[in-house]
């Protein structure tokens, strides 16, 4: 997992606290010099099979080099997958360059930020094109009509998942709806131990910030 010094956004969510944040000239300087370390780094790799998730705070696909170094890493032939958290705000027609067997988009729907059309459409585009990705929404009451209208109209194949809102108590009663759509919901919604038991960060998964320094999970 790769998360930069990016944290410009240009959707404005309520619950997300780099709505509508702009990255000054050297800040986004400072962020792409940082992505293509690690790209370089990762592209070195070659005695190993990589996967690599980007988790950028902002929105990394409107940046040229995020999509640059996307397109890099999927036709490498030690990466065996390449994905990158979206809002799904931009063009998809770079993706053409990618190879798309390995790249993936993992997708979030903001309703009130997009009409519900022209994300649809979206993902329309991404699955004509061969892509793989996931849609994604926030398990606010307001959403679910429209995530039960997103799992109509998506591809059974596309994976819907839920995010339990930040700081949200759901009864059972609510979280059976969400779990209707998500059947992980439960995950999300409960927290669950993890002190002391079994886990693969910093064995086979690592997390890596914009300065190069890595740690076993990016949550601790």
């Amino acid at each position: 997992l790769y998360r930069g010094p990016l944290a410009s956004c240009d959707y404005d969510c309520p619950y997300c606290p780099f709505a509508k944040r702009r990255d000054s000239r050297a800040q986004l300087t400072a962020d792409r010099e940082a992505l293509e370390r690690f790209t370089g780094w990762a592209a070195a790799q070659t005695a190993d099979r990589l996967s690599v998730l980007f988790t950028p705070w902002g929105e990394g696909l409107v940046r040229s080099w995020y999509r640059r170094a996307l397109t890099e890493l999927s036709r490498l032939p030690h990466i065996q997958r390449v994905a990158i958290q979206t809002n799904l705000s931009g063009r998809t027609d770079w993706l053409a360059d990618a190879d798309p067997e390995r790249i993936a988009l993992w997708c979030t729907y903001h309703p009130g930020q997009t009409p519900y059309d022209r994300f649809l459409g979206k993902c329309r585009e991404l699955s004509a094109k061969g892509i793989r990705y996931s849609v994604g929404v926030v398990g606010f009451d307001e959403h679910l009509d429209e995530a039960r209208r997103l799992r109509a109209e998506l591809p059974e194949a596309v994976y819907l998942w839920v995010n339990a809102a930040e700081g949200q108590t759901y009864t059972d009663e609510e979280a059976a709806r969400w779990t209707e759509l998500d059947p992980l919901f439960p995950y999300s919604r409960d927290p669950h131990r993890s002190a002391g038991l079994p886990c693969r960060t910093g064995e086979s998964v690592i997390s890596v910030d914009g300065d190069g320094t890595v740690r076993r999970c990016h949550f601790v």
